[in-house]
């Protein structure tokens, strides 16, 4: 088993390799075969890999904009992380909080309402026409609204993300609730378990493996909101990154902000992964080796 582990992380690396060396110098072929190398690699467009490391380092404070490393006794750092407000990191956190907030409101919203609407016929059955109706909506075109309502600070950013969690968990959530086994809630009922009893130790541990299946999109759906929210207005973010290297034309700039979202939404599933491990650690685990 760990021969075929390292065979499989020899093949991602082995990927990697070729698509960063294509990347970095796929285009300085496209003059002599044009038929191969495609547009798409002009540096224009997706700049380079050395390039978007170097201004990585700029971004990020490591590097000021002349080449020099920014050292931390002499306070090069600190007074480069002061002059730009809205630098990497600072820029990295605030996105990664305001999707943490966004995904944590959704989550449990979506998990209460779930469970509540997937337990009672009835009223599942009064607000099912709503439901679908809101849920028709593309939640991404709420987005200038609730910008619109809230502001161009934080706020608008965590109820976009929260609106996007939202659906998504309170219909995996219903789902799982509405496919309980009833055998499973009549035998509690029969060994006088009350309702809430029921719900703790019968309905809501059945309904655990639908939530997390619908988990790891819903992380990266919060992170889409924010972003979005970021775009259409907002003081500081990895978003406002994007639009600010957009309107100075630097490639580099906005693929350092798409790698770092990258890397967050990987770790952010990460730990996603982890925690549904350790409380579905009762279920045979399906590991892709």
């Amino acid at each position: 088993m760990s021969g075929r582990r390292a065979s499989t992380r020899l093949s991602q690396a082995l990927i990697c390799l070729v698509v960063l060396s294509v990347w970095q110098w796929g285009y300085d072929f496209h003059t002599s075969l044009p038929w191969l190398v495609p547009d798409l690699l002009d540096p224009y467009f997706v700049s380079k890999p050395s390039e978007i490391f170097d201004n990585f380092l700029v971004l990020s404070c490591i590097k000021s904009k002349t080449g020099a490393l920014n050292g931390w006794a002499n306070g090069d750092f600190s007074k480069c992380m002061a002059r730009n407000q809205n630098n990497l990191w600072f820029a990295t956190a605030i996105t990664v909080k305001n999707t943490l907030f966004g995904f944590a409101a959704g989550v449990s919203n979506g998990f209460v309402l779930g469970l509540i609407l997937g337990r009672s016929d009835r009223l599942s059955a009064i607000f099912q026409p709503f439901i679908t109706a809101v849920n028709s909506i593309p939640r991404i075109a709420l987005a200038p609204i609730i910008v619109l309502a809230f502001g161009i600070g934080d706020t608008s950013k965590v109820v976009t993300s929260w609106i996007v969690v939202v659906f998504l968990v309170f219909f995996n959530t219903f789902e799982g609730a509405r496919s309980i086994d009833e055998g499973f809630v009549n035998a509690a009922r029969l060994l006088g378990a009350t309702e809430w009893q029921i719900t703790r130790t019968v309905v809501i541990p059945s309904t655990m493996a639908w939530v997390f299946a619908c988990l790891t999109p819903a992380v990266s759906f919060a992170l889409i909101g924010v972003i979005v929210g970021e775009f259409i207005g907002a003081e500081r973010g990895i978003g406002r990154l994007i639009i600010e290297s957009e309107a100075r034309g630097e490639a580099s700039g906005m693929m350092v902000a798409v790698v770092v979202l990258m890397l967050v939404g990987v770790i952010l599933s990460a730990m996603i992964w982890r925690l549904q491990a350790y409380l579905l650690r009762w279920q045979r685990p399906n590991v892709v080796e």
